[in-house]
């Protein structure tokens, strides 16, 4: 298995052209909104490629309502990052929001939603989402 190395950078730290990648730690109701994605019985975060055209902010407001069904919500962005395996990198954009209206059905690829206080044990991407994940959490409590 390749080396997976995650790298938390300074907020505006990248051009935002440069960035392939949001991913959203989101919170309803004082607990974490986890992801399943149909094809995988692991959780994430959510989070998605930019699109072609697309700001990382609409990216990030985009995946939100596509992953968890999120209509209104808070959305501030707390850093950028990068993610180096073997030798190849990407940069992505981690943002906080507060989930403050969803509908109930979700559609798309994800199957299914979780509230957690802790990050779940099983993760699709373990070595980053573990790093941005507790990132986030240090941010939000200062």
């Amino acid at each position: 298995m390749p080396a997976v190395q995650t790298r938390i950078l300074p907020a505006h730290s990248l051009d935002e052209s440069s960035l392939t990648y949001v991913v959203i730690a989101a919170r309803e109701k004082g607990k974490w909104v986890f992801v399943r994605h149909r094809e995988r019985s692991s959780w994430e975060l959510p989070a998605g490629h930019i699109e072609k055209g697309e700001s990382a902010d609409q990216a990030a407001l985009r995946e939100l309502n596509e992953e968890t069904g999120t209509v209104r919500s808070s959305l501030n962005y707390l850093c950028d990052y990068q993610v180096s395996v073997s030798g190849k990198s990407e940069s992505g954009r981690l943002y906080a929001a507060d989930i403050l209206e969803r509908k109930l059905a979700l559609e798309h690829e994800i199957v299914e939603l979780r509230l957690d206080t802790e990050l779940p044990s099983l993760l699709t991407y373990p070595e980053v989402q573990t790093v941005l994940f507790q990132h986030a959490k240090e941010l939000l409590r200062s």
